[in-house]
């Protein structure tokens, strides 16, 4: 597994990282690897083993950490699926756009799927319909998506075109996403969050490869809630702390993360926005 930098670190670094993944199912024919781009806050693009493109709440071009090139959506190239885990802008914002420049579909909650048609915000036939504890297929068979319980909120806040006055809407609520690959690689991509005792069943029950975990406080876990969660109840293999330092609220920081996780075999990748891992 590689972590590719970007921009001029990445020139001045190089590769910082250089592991053997040892998870057990085998990849399919074509060798292909996963790659995943973090893009700030909780927006990953992640290109599966057979090429494969799924975003996860898209917030790229009013997000202060979203690196220059990918605030112009054309620079994620074709994506096939968006997933979106609650309406707040910084995870919703630019998901319409994205969705309908590619013709993918957006699973999202429920609730959020309901008003996103009722206001024209996408055509119905994007919006595609799921529901806690659901899994589905949305891209075809190889890629399978369950959706899992967030503590957190979801109301749509939505400028009417017409009025240009601020209107809020039913968001549904909030979810997390295990998203298991063609070669049955599991990401545990929480959302927005804070702790639950049922994070320990759905460790148990789906036993996530990879965690995406918000480290940032105020809003959702610190950093000390999140270093509990990953090594008490969910215990994956790997980790990237995510949804910090967009705003002055989340000072969580990956080294508070880090130093409260203490002595783990668990990986953790404290990577930058623009910066990439393969497996």
């Amino acid at each position: 597994m590689n972590v590719i930098r970007s921009g001029a670190f990445r020139a001045a670094a190089g590769v910082v990282l250089a592991l053997a993944l040892t998870f057990a199912p085998a990849l399919r024919a074509e060798d292909g690897k996963i790659e995943i781009l973090w893009l700030g806050q909780s927006c990953f693009r992640i290109k599966t083993v057979t090429g494969k493109v799924i975003v996860t709440d898209p917030w790229l071009i009013n997000n202060p950490k979203t690196p220059q090139q990918y605030k112009d959506l054309d620079a994620l190239g074709k994506v096939d699926l968006v997933l979106v885990s609650h309406a707040h802008p910084d995870h919703f914002e630019d998901a319409p756009a994205l969705a309908k420049k590619n013709n993918a579909k957006i699973v999202s909650p429920q609730g959020l799927q309901s008003t996103m048609i009722s206001l024209g915000i996408v055509p119905a036939e994007l919006a595609f319909r799921m529901g806690k504890t659901g899994t589905a297929t949305p891209i075809g068979p190889g890629i399978k998506i369950t959706q899992v319980h967030a503590e957190h909120d979801s109301e749509l806040t939505w400028i009417n075109p017409e009025t240009r006055k601020r209107d809020t809407y039913f968001g549904g609520e909030p979810v997390g996403y295990i998203i298991e690959l063609e070669n049955g690689f599991r990401i545990y991509h929480m959302g927005d969050t804070g702790v639950f005792s049922d994070m320990k069943y759905i460790g148990e029950h789906y036993k996530p490869d990879l965690l995406m975990i918000p480290i940032g406080s105020h809003f959702v876990m610190g950093p000390a809630d999140a270093a509990m969660v990953t090594k008490e109840f969910v215990k994956p293999k790997y980790v990237i702390p995510m949804h910090y330092g967009t705003n002055p609220f989340l000072v969580g920081t990956p080294k508070e993360y880090i130093d409260a996780l203490g002595q783990t075999s668990i990986k953790v990748f404290p990577i930058n926005p623009g910066d990439k891992l393969e497996f």
